[in-house]
């Protein structure tokens, strides 16, 4: 399975417009070869180099088999992010570069887990029941912290 966007390539820079200094709103994505047997995907967007660790930025699950994500939309069911919002939550680092991971997970299920989830209980949830996964990049820097 393949995870892109027509907005950023892979470890490639992710436009304002889709962070908190711009209009805040998830980039279009697109999937590539998803399995056959998929039931449902997942999605994942993470932080890993916040200063406190790990930082979510966005939990979907339930998403309907589809090649395509589209731009400022909720595509299936949303867990809590790290901002305590059921909502996508764009890159906004306190300083440098940071890499924001976009994880998609194909499903042979759908999940029987409530909206507001947390990470692990979703992570949890998909144990046993993930087909493939597929990874997108992203760099994102404020224009306030460059120097």
């Amino acid at each position: 399975m393949k995870l892109e966007s027509l907005e950023f390539e892979n470890n490639g820079f992710i436009p304002e417009k889709f962070t908190c200094d711009g209009k805040d709103i998830n980039p279009g994505l697109i999937i590539e070869d998803i399995p056959e047997d998929t039931k449902r995907l997942a999605l994942i967007m993470e932080d890993p180099d916040a200063p406190m660790g790990t930082w979510v930025h966005w939990l979907v699950f339930n998403i309907h088999v589809s090649d395509v994500i589209e731009e400022n939309t909720v595509p299936g069911t949303q867990g809590t992010n790290d901002f305590r919002k059921l909502e996508y939550g764009g890159p906004c680092p306190p300083s440098g570069t940071h890499r924001y991971f976009f994880k998609l997970y194909a499903l042979d299920e759908k999940l029987h887990i409530e909206e507001g989830c947390k990470k692990k209980e979703l992570e949890e949830a998909m144990e046993g029941h993930i087909l493939a996964a597929a990874e997108l990049i992203g760099l994102y820097q404020r224009a306030k912290n460059k120097e």
